[in-house]
């Protein structure tokens, strides 16, 4: 199955606004049955005077001007964009009334106290062995063009899946999935997730005829406890889109890797560690070679300290070394500095307030198998990406963003990692996207789609 996709590799920013514009206009005529948008009520940025204790930079240079006419960002943020970008779109369910919900396997009840939006949320529990399924009647709501949005929060992250199950009058399907949550407990708190579509049976479902939509949360632990608030419909892309994000800024993907790149045209995410690309650590690219890359057309953005942001105890350490790490890419004027991989892929509430004042986009939620993003419904700080281990699964995640108009970020290390493909899978899987429906985008392109028109 196809779709009309506009020409690869096209210049992006020219179009999105309008094109957002136009597909927000058009989403609240579709949607005959909901309730409208309704406004975030976020309580803004963190602050803290901590100083950097782990990267290079001092912070004595720090500048919180505005972005220079070099493009290099400001060291701050404007505002906060998990508030800014809090409610997209159209809201299908705000959970206010449970009754039309139906539990058919696990408990569902109503919760006044973990809530975000209104006055209530759907708390979801399951014991060991037990799958937790609800669903309700879907009337009078067309989602032709449209892709599913929701909040959630979980206090047993890791092992889980939560999918969107949609299905037509005629019985056909279609699968939205969240497959992994790395979002660390025990400091847990929403976010919102707009996953990709998982799978889809032989007979494409009547998107304007949906009969039945369904909430699944699978794992494999002892319990399972997730709260789901504030379903939203928003706009599908206009396109299919590839995200090729490396880590650790390794010398695999300077003398291997980016010739390849370079052929094809295609851009990739350089996630830095500053200390290692300052002291020049063996296999981790140079300050000068990481220049040459941007120069390519490569975006370097913060991959900071290697440890895992969830550990810290001391705030202002926190802060500081966020503060600190951004400021190493400003001073070497990197032009993606506002843009985040949190290494191990961890964050928690309390990380996540003081990512919001020094970068607007990042993550992620990692797994292993297929798991891609709509492009205009995403929390902006806890994207989802896949793992680039299995050439066979990458090029599924090519596929599915090709159909559906999604986002597919894959992830890299060096081709001798086992969370790598080896050299000559990663060519195959170039040369593929090369033939396929979907654009090669950075994280700048990524945005301009998230933020035009909201």
């Amino acid at each position: 199955m196809t779709r009309d996709n506009t020409t690869r590799r096209r210049f992006l920013a020219t179009s999105g606004a309008a094109a957002m514009a136009a597909g927000l206009a058009g989403c609240t005529n579709r949607l005959n049955s909901v309730r409208g948008n309704g406004g975030g009520n976020g309580n803004g940025n963190s602050t803290g005077n901590g100083n950097d204790t782990d990267s290079n930079s001092d912070g004595d240079n720090d500048t919180d001007e505005n972005e220079d006419g070099n493009g290099v960002p400001a060291l701050e943020t404007e505002y906060n964009s998990r508030e800014e970008y809090r409610q997209p779109g159209d809201s299908i369910d705000d959970f206010e009334d449970l009754g039309p919900w139906e539990v058919v396997q696990g408990s569902g009840e109503a919760d006044e106290e973990v809530v975000f939006d209104g006055s209530q949320s759907f708390r979801l529990t399951a014991g060991e062995d037990e799958n937790i399924v609800v669903e309700r009647e879907l009337s009078d709501v067309d989602l032709t063009d449209l892709d599913l949005s929701f909040a959630v929060r979980t206090t047993t992250p890791d092992r889980i899946t939560i999918n969107i199950r949609v299905v037509d009058s005629y019985g056909s399907e279609r699968v939205y999935s969240l497959r992994e949550i790395t979002y660390r407990a025990p400091d847990v708190g929403w976010f919102r997730s707009s996953p990709g579509v998982f799978e889809e049976s032989s007979i494409e479902p009547m998107m304007d005829d949906i009969a039945t939509l369904q909430i699944q949360v699978l794992h494999s632990m002892p319990e399972a406890e997730v709260w789901i608030d504030d379903l939203r419909a928003v706009p599908t892309a206009d396109n299919g889109y590839v995200m090729l994000s490396w880590d650790d800024a390794s010398l695999d993907f300077y003398e291997k890797a980016s010739p390849v790149h370079d052929d094809y045209g295609f851009s990739a995410i350089q996630a830095v560690i500053p200390r290692w690309s300052e002291e020049a650590r063996e296999g981790i690219m140079s300050v000068s070679q990481l220049k040459e890359r941007q120069d390519a057309g490569d975006q370097i953005v913060t991959h900071g300290t290697h440890s895992r942001m969830h550990e810290y105890d001391d705030e202002d350490q926190l802060e500081g070394r966020l503060r600190g790490d951004k400021n190493w890419l400003i001073q070497h004027e990197f032009m993606g500095a506002d843009y985040i991989v949190y290494p191990h892929n961890s964050y928690d509430a309390t990380s996540l307030e003081y990512i919001s004042k020094y970068h607007y986009c990042g993550g992620f939620n990692q797994a292993g198998n297929v798991n891609l993003t709509n492009v205009h419904g995403f929390d902006p700080l806890a994207l989802p990406r896949t793992i680039g281990h299995d050439l066979d699964i990458a090029k599924r995640c090519v596929d599915l963003a090709g159909t559906y108009n999604q986002c597919t970020i894959l992830n890299f290390h060096e081709f001798s990692a086992n969370n790598t493909m080896p050299q000559e899978d990663y060519e195959e899987l170039l040369a593929y996207i090369d033939e396929s429906d979907v654009e090669v985008i950075t994280f700048d392109e990524l945005w301009e789609m998230r933020t035009s028109g909201n």
